[in-house]
């Protein structure tokens, strides 16, 4: 199979290159605001345009600042995404016409190897005539004309791109159709999707750029760098496995570090956060990462308890073991705390790992697959109800008001996560603590372990109601 083509929008900050990117692959994955400087790493995405199909990168705004700062580490993705592109979408403000950062860009786009086409945004009406004229002087020829907010002018962003994408064709010579189902049923060997949540600056970019082992991602002691939650995908050698069976693809998702809701007070830092939230609807199994040095705080258990209030399965990893102090009553303090504060879920795995050194790593990866099976098993409606059949005989079910519950029979409706019907009379009625009794049997005995088990109670319809 031919290599996905690959396209990088850059310009500097604010020209609306992530609006173009989210109107190409149709979702709106790239955050985006006024302010400039939002997009801080590279972001992916599937992108097709009238029977095209390509991988399209969102860049930083080009800046031209020192290497070691913020905005020089930016600029470094920048480059990077340039070098891996078959060719590059040089996008500049027509409204606002030619600056000189956008004479920098193009002085550096035209000692690169990549292809370049100028793309001319806002340009809708007459307005972006002047600076459109003006980016002639560039080199680039005659730039596309279009508005990425309005979706005006894409069919002349195809008919430039047409020399470096070819459509691609079936066997019968027809279009392939493009986009991922992001509901596909479970196959053990599709790719994990994978989220790394947390609190700012417990190390969720440096760990993933350890497990790919390239700067993927921008790193830095600042608190919240990250912004928009990252997919990158990346194959994992399970060394468990024999070779040639050992490769096991995993879609890793950076996300925005979470503070207490009361300290988000910044429009972006909001953005930010729900989109860190929204990575956990797409994930299958979340990775709660924590400090080493900070241990564990309410606001990790808060995180914990959102990923599993969407059903998640979740583990906890402790970060920067390498220079944790005290490891074993740190390890013990924090398994108890999530013990008592994630009562609903017991036997949570905790692993240790260090995104500096790459120590726990596989063993991160191994769990997380092994995981991912469980929370997506189902079990035989004959089994489960032979199961159930013993619970309620050990535990009767109580008789509020000396009136009987009737428990009658239990099925599986569902899994990822794993959610199961209860049918029976006065239902409605059914404490609680018994309920939580049923669940905690169905994880410990029917193999689905920790993962979040959903119950619903269902009674029959009563003819006599009207």
């Amino acid at each position: 199979m031919s290599k996905t083509p690959v396209v990088a929008i850059i310009g500097r900050p604010n020209v609306g290159k992530s609006t173009l990117f989210n109107r190409l692959v149709g979702k709106k994955l790239a955050l985006v605001d006024d302010r400039p400087g939002v997009t801080r790493d590279r972001r992916e995405g599937d992108a097709t345009l009238v029977g095209l199909n390509f991988r399209i990168i969102d860049t930083a705004g080009y800046e031209d600042e020192d290497a070691a700062s913020l905005p020089g580490r930016m600029r470094q993705q920048t480059e990077a995404a340039v070098a891996q592109a078959d060719v590059a979408l040089f996008m500049f403000d027509s409204r606002v016409g030619l600056v000189p950062l956008d004479e920098e860009i193009a002085r550096w786009l035209r000692g690169s190897k990549t292809p370049v086409i100028l793309v001319a945004n806002k340009a809708e009406g007459k307005a972006g005539a002047d600076g459109i004229l003006e980016s002639l002087s560039l080199g680039f020829g005659d730039p596309v004309e279009l508005s990425a907010e309005h979706g005006e002018g894409l069919v002349e962003l195809f008919d430039a791109l047409l020399p470096y994408i070819e459509p691609e064709k079936n066997a019968a010579g027809e279009d392939i159709p493009h986009g991922l189902d992001e509901d596909e049923e479970y196959a053990p060997d599709a790719p994990l999707k994978l989220a790394i949540i947390g609190r700012p600056n417990a190390g969720k970019s440096t760990l993933i750029n350890q497990i790919l082992g390239e700067q993927r991602l921008i790193t830095g002691p600042e608190a919240g760098i990250t912004r928009d939650s990252i997919a990158v995908d990346w194959i994992w050698h399970d060394p468990e496995r024999e070779h040639g069976e050992d490769a096991r693809k995993v879609r890793l998702i950076d996300t925005a570090g979470m503070r207490k809701r009361a300290n988000v007070q910044d429009k972006l830092e909001k953005l930010s956060v729900a989109d860190a939230l929204h990575a956990i609807d797409f994930a299958e199994v979340v990775v709660l990462l924590l400090d080493a040095t900070r241990g564990l705080e309410s606001q990790d258990l808060r995180i914990a308890d959102a990923a599993l209030q969407e059903g998640r399965a979740l583990i906890v990893a402790i970060n920067k073991w390498d220079i944790a102090e005290n490891g074993s009553s740190l390890f013990n303090g924090i398994r108890g705390a999530l013990e008592e504060g994630l009562s609903q879920i017991k036997g949570m795995p905790v692993l240790t790992v260090s995104g500096a050194t790459g120590k726990g790593i596989d063993t991160l990866l191994k769990v997380a697959f092994e995981t991912r099976d469980t929370w997506s098993h189902r079990v035989g409606t004959g089994e489960l109800n032979r199961w159930f059949e013993k619970a309620v005989e050990a535990n009767p079910p109580p008789a509020p008001g000396g009136k009987r519950i009737k428990l009658r029979y239990m099925t599986q409706a569902k899994t990822r996560p794993p959610g199961f019907v209860l049918f029976g009379t006065r239902v409605d009625q059914l404490p609680m603590s018994y309920q939580r009794y049923l669940i905690n049997g169905i994880r410990r005995d029917l193999g689905f372990g920790a993962v979040p088990v959903r119950l619903t109670l269902r009674a029959p319809k009563n003819p006599f109601d009207r």
